[in-house]
């Protein structure tokens, strides 16, 4: 049974967490996007819609779908639980999905078992986003330049950063476009340190970011979580560069200082997502050492008339 839902109450949105978890843990790769998974914790977004796929009383199969974006389109996600597997819930699912819009479908990991499905179901690859790695514990390059670095200050800069954010990633689907309640929702998330948000200044006005992030930090567990049974890795979270700035390697050297900081932290990987398209980020990643890992791919099917 599929269960359709505008909002999900308190029971629902633990089975979710608990299902995202289990399926993170059998992948290793999250199976829904971050943004969606912060939502779901901080009491869901008003224009989110819900598919919960129903085995007696377990929830077996989700998928989000969200429809506020009429530029691109409506887009969608979907995950079943390792045990429930290889039944023909993932077809079922998708369907439903396909009755309701004509979405975007997002397979992070890009697994086998997606690709499977997504072909089958008529849906052709659109984008992609690179997963890449780099060691911390071999030296880090000179930043090339000397740059007025100091850590986020959340009652100040809150405003100055989402103006400089969403200039640097105007259009952009994810990162571009924010609002103070995205900013804060992050902010509120056991794994924010304002020591490893690192800024850029100059004449007092913020021109560059690196932002961190620690994943798997010991001790570290949200409820109805599983531990992440894997060493902290440290992550790139979002980098950027005033656009009237660049050309003048600040995009290299914030990105050198949170490297530093991670590895100051004794972690001895880093990582970071990157679209296939932005050659110019690509290749200053791979400049600092950082090789391909792992693809997060979109998929897309027309609307059938």
């Amino acid at each position: 049974m599929i269960l359709y839902a505008k909002s999900l109450d308190e029971s629902q949105q633990s089975g979710v967490l608990a299902l995202i978890s289990s399926a993170a843990s059998f992948d290793q790769t999250p199976p829904i996007a971050e943004h969606i998974v912060l939502h779901l914790r901080h009491g869901g977004d008003k224009d989110d819609r819900h598919l919960l796929l129903m085995q007696r009383e377990e929830i077996v199969g989700y998928a989000h779908i969200d429809l506020t974006d009429t530029v691109a389109g409506s887009s969608a996600e979907l995950v079943i639980h390792p045990d429930h597997r290889g039944k023909g819930f993932g077809t079922a699912l998708l369907t439903e999905v396909a009755r309701i819009t004509s979405p975007r479908l997002w397979s992070h990991g890009d697994l086998p078992g997606a690709q499977k499905i997504a072909l089958a179901n008529g849906f052709q690859k659109a984008r992609t986003v690179i997963h890449m790695r780099r060691s911390l514990t071999h030296p880090l390059p000179d930043p090339s330049r000397d740059l007025e670095i100091r850590t986020f200050l959340p009652s100040l800069d809150e405003e100055a950063w989402l103006y400089l954010n969403n200039r640097v990633f105007e259009g952009h689907p994810e990162q571009g476009g924010w609002e103070m309640s995205d900013l804060q929702h992050r902010m509120k998330e056991d794994w924010f340190d304002p020591s490893g948000f690192l800024v850029a200044t100059k004449n007092e006005e913020l021109i560059a970011y690196c932002w961190t992030k620690i994943h798997g930090v010991h001790g570290h567990s949200h409820e109805g979580e599983s531990d992440h049974g894997h060493d902290p890795i440290g992550e790139i979270y979002a980098m950027g560069v005033d656009p009237n700035s660049r050309g003048e390697n600040l995009g290299r050297a914030i990105t050198i200082a949170g490297l530093s900081h991670l590895q100051y932290q004794g972690l001895i990987s880093a990582m970071l997502y990157v679209d296939e398209g932005n050659l110019s980020a690509i290749d200053l990643y791979k400049s600092l050492g950082f090789v391909e890992s792992g693809r997060d791919v979109m998929y897309f099917r027309a609307k059938v008339n």
